[in-house]
């Protein structure tokens, strides 16, 4: 994977850890509706973890090597 692709990645990464904070702060504070309390809060939890295991592989990739 070049450099160019692994920023892309992170900034996914990035995105995804983002919107997970802005829908857990939605599921828990502004929605009273119980069913899309749980639904916000999934996906929120889904991002989360993506983003996790994305920062991961982008830090644990290494440097590319490139000039």
């Amino acid at each position: 994977m070049s450099a160019l692709d692994k920023m892309w990645v992170s900034f996914a990464g990035i995105l995804f850890l983002l919107l997970s904070m802005g829908l857990i702060y939605l599921s828990r504070y502004k929605l009273q509706n119980g069913i899309l309390k749980f639904i916000f809060a999934l996906v929120a939890y889904i991002l989360l973890i993506l983003g996790f295991f994305i920062m991961i592989f982008t830090v644990f990739s290494g440097p590319t090597g490139g000039a």
